[in-house]
């Protein structure tokens, strides 16, 4: 429903710019020359150009985000292994440290000790 009230707004909006932009003018693309064309097509065309040129500037600089995500991502997988390998190894050397207490059960006692 927004997107027909948009619609229907710019819809007004260009028509009441095409109502008084009607004298033909003469465009030059450097070689290339049109001539008797309305200059309400070539404020359209000027806008729906800076449009498509600023929807590609966003869509480089979005492309750009994903790429350094990805690599933060891996870098987060690669912390996250790093995490759970010294996990297991501090469980492997507490279970050692339990069996070695079962083995000795006269533990040598440091009088000076805390």
């Amino acid at each position: 429903m927004l997107a027909l009230i948009l619609l229907l707004v710019v819809g007004s909006i260009l028509a009441y710019i095409s109502k008084f932009n009607i004298m033909p003018v003469t465009v030059n693309f450097g070689v290339y020359v049109l001539t008797d064309i309305p200059l309400f097509y070539v404020i359209i065309g000027s806008v729906i150009f800076g449009l498509v040129l600023s929807y590609l500037f966003y869509l480089a600089h979005a492309i750009s985000h994903v790429f350094k995500l990805r690599g933060k991502d891996k870098e987060i997988k690669k912390n996250k292994n790093e995490v759970l390998g010294l996990t297991r190894q501090v469980h492997q050397l507490e279970l050692e440290k339990e069996k070695r207490k079962k083995n000795n059960p006269l533990e040598p006692v440091d009088k000076n000790s805390l």
